[in-house]
């Protein structure tokens, strides 16, 4: 276990470096590249309830996304982390004025206050159709390195008791984020899909 675990953290900072190399532009380069191949992907297209991340300065910006959900009317669901743990609930936000006024966290990310109990919970309802993660890493085998906090592990197995099963999973990824392999044990869920700019 402690092997795993330096080994883990040996990864996210080289992860980090790596990622901390590459300029704004070519991020924003690579998140729009990443965003149309999205709005592409039959699962995108087919699904109405869909959870994505706020994005912070090191992963693919999602802002192109969320904008694309709410202009084609799909329910738009944002991450609530709980810091002291590792819970997290998925809550609906109704446009980009909604997300612009939600409070900030101490990771600079903006999320529904706790004590905004007004907001649909995904899993207390409908359920989800698709979940977009972010991540340090990933590898080719679709395993998923992510800051160590086990907020989507932990919320993947609550999909799974839901009547509507385990959403599609596709992370969102920059091409610097691929590594040859990410060490994982039992509790690490793999993603169903990876997506980032192909080498052409």
């Amino acid at each position: 276990m402690a092997a795993l675990r330096a080994a883990k953290q040996g990864l996210r900072k080289e992860l980090k470096r790596r990622v901390a190399t590459v300029t704004d532009d070519e991020k924003r380069r690579q998140s729009l590249v990443v965003s149309q191949k999205l709005f592409s992907h039959p699962k995108y297209v087919s699904s109405q309830r869909i959870a994505v991340f706020l994005s912070m300065k090191d992963e693919v910006n999602t802002q192109e996304i969320i904008k694309d959900m709410l202009k084609c009317g799909k329910s738009c669901f944002i991450p609530r982390y709980e810091s002291t743990s590792s819970h997290m609930d998925m809550l609906k936000v109704n446009s980009l004025q909604d997300i612009e006024m939600l409070p900030l966290t101490s990771w600079n990310i903006r999320q529904p206050a706790r004590d905004d109990n007004s907001r649909e919970e995904a899993l207390a309802s409908g359920g989800l159709d698709l979940i977009l993660i972010p991540g340090l890493g990933f590898d080719r085998a679709r395993n998923r390195l992510g800051r160590g906090k086990g907020f989507y592990d932990n919320y993947l197995e609550r999909c799974k008791k839901h009547p509507k099963g385990k959403p599609y999973t596709i992370a969102l990824a920059f091409k610097e984020q691929l590594c040859e392999k990410v060490p994982v044990d039992d509790h690490d869920v793999p993603i169903d899909e990876v997506l980032y700019e192909d080498e052409k």
